[in-house]
């Protein structure tokens, strides 16, 4: 007892306050962001994304960044010679319309001030999860095809720093027991009927969160024989997160986005 005590007072408190408070996003890798001004339109950056997430209209002159396809591998701003590319610390990037991530439909937000009061944001949903499921949110996670890397992030979740279970969400072993999937992976060939079981099987009213590149769009695997071109073509999905993978407060925020679906 006396050892426990001694730990108690040697270490501080570890879990985040986040989203219940802003969090200290400076040492974040968040989505790339172009100088529209400043970029010549050389295609450089083009030339060297992985999963051609940049898109480069020589004739109009138009250029953007898919971030539903984007890996945040930070080639683009290696690659721009005069520095009009940046990896901006934005990790808030969950849309509930995939055609928001895309080219053209971004929407630079403010970071230092949000548009609702986390506090206020974070009561909300709690109560809505509460109205809603009469209990705490349950989530199953399926992985249809992955590298594990967004499945590592999401393992992150129910560490002490992020601690997810002090907003009322716990992860189930079963879909029949869950209210939202979780899914990470292409949907490889190999597991999109397990995909659709598993969706099957969850009660109404159930969500779909695409977690990362690959679930969102297919990412570097896109366009092959044995992937899907992101899990939307095998079940409906609620809300894409962006990333490579996504952080967990990424992960995190788009969980707490998909329930403002419900209705």
């Amino acid at each position: 007892m006396l050892t426990v005590i001694q730990k108690l007072l040697k270490y501080p408190r570890l879990t985040q306050k986040y989203p219940d408070g802003p969090i200290d996003t400076s040492h974040f890798i968040g989505s790339p962001v172009i100088n529209q001004e400043q970029c010549n339109r050389c295609g450089a950056c083009a030339a060297r994304c992985p999963s051609q997430a940049i898109s480069l209209d020589k004739g109009s002159n138009d250029i953007g960044i898919n971030l539903d396809e984007c890996i945040f591998c930070v080639l683009c701003e290696e690659a721009c010679p005069i520095g009009a590319v940046t990896m901006s610390h934005r990790f808030e990037l969950a849309e509930e319309d995939r055609g928001a991530l895309r080219k053209g439909a971004l929407i630079i937000r403010d970071e230092a001030v949000p548009s609702v009061p986390y506090q206020v944001m974070c009561d909300k949903l709690k109560a809505k999860i509460r109205h809603q499921f009469q209990r705490s949110l349950h989530i199953r996670e399926v992985d249809s095809g992955s590298c594990n890397g967004c499945d590592y992030e999401i393992n992150a979740l129910n560490n002490p720093f992020n601690d997810v279970e002090r907003l009322g969400i716990s992860f189930v072993a079963s879909p029949r027991h869950a209210d939202l999937l979780l899914v990470t992976g292409t949907g490889t060939r190999n597991m999109q009927t397990a995909l659709m079981k598993a969706y099957q099987a969850t009660p109404d009213p159930k969500l779909v969160v695409a977690v990362g590149a690959c679930a969102c769009s297919g990412g570097i695997f896109k366009d092959t024989y044995a992937t899907s071109n992101g899990i939307d073509q095998i079940v409906p999905v609620d809300v894409y997160i962006p990333g490579c993978p996504p952080r967990p407060q990424a992960i995190l925020y788009g969980i707490l986005k998909a329930l403002d679906r419900i209705k």
